[in-house]
C-alpha cells in the first residue's frame, strides 16, 4: 500500500579548483580560437555541468545560429567579396561570441562558489540537501513520580507500589547518593517482579 520513498541522492562529488580553471580557460581559447565558430561549445559545457534546461536551449540556440552563419557565408563563390549581409552576420557572431564567453565564465563561477559553499549567502537549497529541526522534549518536573507501564501479564488492579517523594530544588541529592537511590530502587523493582512472577 505504502511504496518507499526516493532514495537520498549522494551529494555532487566538486572537482579540484585546478580541474575547474583548466576547463574554463580551455572551452573560452575553444571558442575564441575558432573566431566563434565553437561559440557553441562553453555553453554546451555549462549545460552539461549545471544540468539546467535553459543552458541546453542556450547551446542549441548557438549551434544553430552557427549552422545559419556557415550557410550565409558560404553561398558566395571564393573570390566574391562579402556584401552587407555577410558583415552583418560576422559582426553579429562576434558579439554572440563574446555574450557567450562571458555568460559562460560567470554562471560558473558562480556555481561552483554556491557547490563548494563559498559562496555569500545562504546555502543552496537543492534535493541534495535536507534540512533537520529538533523538537524539544518537555521534561516533567524533578522529584515527581512517573507510573511505570504495567507488565504484560499483570492486570491493571495491582499498581506497583515504588513511588518518591518530591523535593525541593535545594534537596537534591550528591551524584553518588544518586546513584546509590536509583540501584536501590532498581533492586526493589526486581524483587517485586520476581515475587509477581513467582505466584
Amino acid at each position: 500500500m505504502y511504496a518507499p520513498g526516493l532514495p537520498p541522492t549522494a551529494p555532487r562529488r566538486v572537482p579540484g579548483r585546478a580541474w575547474i580553471v583548466s576547463m574554463r580557460v580551455l572551452f573560452t581559447l575553444l571558442a575564441v580560437c575558432s573566431l566563434g565558430f565553437l561559440l557553441w561549445a562553453p555553453l554546451l559545457r555549462l549545460a552539461f555541468v549545471r544540468r539546467r534546461a535553459l543552458d541546453w536551449w542556450l547551446a542549441g540556440t548557438g549551434f544553430a545560429f552557427i549552422c545559419v552563419v556557415v550557410a550565409v557565408l558560404g553561398r558566395n563563390e571564393p573570390n566574391v567579396e562579402a556584401d552587407a549581409m555577410d558583415n552583418a552576420f560576422i559582426a553579429l557572431m562576434l558579439l554572440l561570441l563574446a555574450a557567450a564567453c562571458v555568460y559562460y565564465l560567470v554562471a560558473d563561477v558562480r556555481f561552483h562558489a554556491r557547490l563548494t559553499g563559498k559562496g555569500a549567502g545562504l546555502p543552496h537549497q537543492g534535493p541534495d540537501y535536507a534540512y533537520v529541526t529538533t523538537v524539544p522534549v518537555p521534561t516533567p518536573p524533578y522529584g515527581q513520580p512517573q507510573p511505570y507501564p504495567p507488565h504484560p501479564g499483570q492486570q491493571q488492579a495491582h499498581p506497583l507500589p515504588l513511588t518518591r517523594c518530591p523535593q525541593p530544588e535545594d534537596a537534591r541529592p550528591a551524584p553518588p547518593q544518586r546513584i546509590d537511590q536509583v540501584r536501590a530502587e532498581l533492586d526493589e523493582l526486581s524483587d517485586y517482579l520476581r515475587k509477581e512472577e513467582g505466584r
